[in-house]
């Protein structure tokens, strides 16, 4: 968000090549870092406290010798873990060993999504998005359990209208046909109508999940409307 100057060395010239509008400064990002006092020993800064140091004061030797120290130190602390055959196990990385690189393990390569996610925010080494509200990131799960519901209460509700059709008009008949009567549109039903569906059987985790959906469910139907609103 600074200026760009090219010099041209053969006849002196300057020209001005970016200046940013205020504008553009405003838009940049806010830049967020850890207290000093706050960092472990392994965080960049911290780690490369003296050879920063050093470059700030424009001493480039005494950057190189710090440098070197760091270098060595790992080095030898690689040596000692193979002699005593300790495998090193990263935190935060795995090795692809498909592509032969390694691999942020918490990447969230997911399109944002501007209705629902309000910040990405790192904790400890790991990326996290912070979201509005918990429907539409439902776990697979809850949703496995969901669907074999629909498709339970689906298949008896055929078998009901097939029933129907093959029983002479009769008074049992109607008696059936009186005890099996299903909504027509089964197809139209949302995953908040499970209470119709006869979701019971849900396991023990998906039924408390769902009891806090439909919780916080009509606080949100005017919020998100809303938002799609401001979105458009």
């Amino acid at each position: 968000d600074g200026e760009v100057h090219i010099n041209e060395l053969k006849n002196g010239n300057a020209e001005m090549f970016w200046n940013p509008t205020s504008e553009v400064r405003r838009q940049r990002l806010k830049r967020h870092i850890v207290l000093f006092e706050e960092q472990t020993d392994f965080e960049s800064e911290r780690l490369w406290q003296h050879v920063t140091s050093a470059i700030n004061k424009g001493d480039q030797h005494k950057a190189t010798q710090e440098k070197f120290v760091l270098e060595e130190e790992q080095r030898n602390a690689a040596r000692e873990r193979k002699e005593n055959g300790t495998e090193w196990k990263p935190l935060l990385f795995r090795h692809d060993a498909t592509t032969n690189e390694w691999r942020y393990k918490y990447e969230d390569l997911r399109p944002w999504d501007p209705l629902n996610d309000i910040a990405q925010f790192e904790k400890n080494g790991v990326l996290q998005t912070m979201e509005r509200h918990l429907s539409t990131r439902m776990s697979n799960h809850k949703t496995t359990c969901i669907n074999n519901q629909i498709t339970r209460h689906k298949r008896s509700a055929k078998d009901c209208r097939r029933h129907k059709t093959s029983d002479q008009p009769s008074n049992h008949s109607q008696n059936t046909e009186s005890s099996c009567s299903t909504p027509e549109s089964v197809q139209e039903l949302s995953d908040d109508d499970g209470e119709y569906l006869g979701f019971e059987s849900l396991c023990a985790q998906c039924g408390k999940e769902m009891n806090h959906l439909k919780e916080i469910h009509s606080a949100v139907l005017s919020l998100q409307r809303a938002q799609q609103d401001i979105h458009r």
